[in-house]
């Protein structure tokens, strides 16, 4: 089952592999991708690919930087333009203690929140839309965004890159168990991390008994 999951990808190569990382990257906050599809599995399958010389492994830096600091932007102006219509939505308004906790964060901490969201699947997928929604100007949202995006981007794509060089040892249905367990780990912390939500940035879930502010 794993091999037959990872093989259409791990065969990619060239610009399709380019186009496919980059845009899964992009999507995460742009559209809120990140609900559904972590962005560092993307990445470190990219990073994989670069082990086995199927793309190069600066360029897909790079590129993932790149496209993670755009979708983080039209985020930005999502979330100014039409922030307070998304979160009266049903997906998000099931995610609303979350969400307010997030928007505290921003007020009180503004850039640092921006950076350490990047590293937390849930935040990384909203604090953008926040931080458009909370008026914050965005010559302070976008070096926090870029600097977010440039240590994330390199730590998880070279930790794909490191793998698949391990991975590339092994052979046949052995190689792609391995990586299979390798990326279903990833996603089970990123799972616990979105599932704890704003409390990344440090702070204790309130009582349930207490109200939001």
């Amino acid at each position: 089952m794993v091999s037959r999951l990872l093989h259409p990808i791990l065969n990619l190569h060239g610009w399709q592999a380019y186009v496919l990382v980059g845009l899964l990257v992009f999507a995460e906050a742009a559209i809120m991708l990140g609900f559904v599809f972590p962005g560092e599995t993307a990445v470190i399958l990219g990073g994989v690919l670069a082990a086995s010389q199927r793309v190069n492994i600066v360029g897909l830096i790079l590129l993932i930087v790149a496209c993670a600091i755009a979708g983080d932007s039209v985020g930005y102006l999502v979330g100014q333009k039409w922030g307070r219509r998304l979160i009266a939505t049903r997906a998000l308004r099931e995610r609303q203690k979350g969400i307010d906790r997030a928007l505290q964060e921003l007020n009180r901490r503004g850039a640092l929140a921006v950076f350490l969201a990047r590293f937390s699947a849930f935040l990384r997928a909203v604090v953008p839309g926040l931080s458009g929604m909370s008026a914050m100007p965005y010559r302070v949202f976008l070096p926090a965004n870029a600097a977010g995006g440039v240590v994330w981007g390199t730590t998880f794509c070279l930790l794909g890159y490191f793998v698949g060089a391990k991975v590339e040892h092994a052979s046949g249905i052995v190689s792609y168990v391995l990586l299979g367990l390798i990326v279903v780990a990833v996603v089970v912390l990123v799972v616990r991390r979105h599932r704890k939500g704003p409390a990344e940035f440090g702070e204790p879930e309130p009582d349930s008994g207490a109200g939001s502010i």
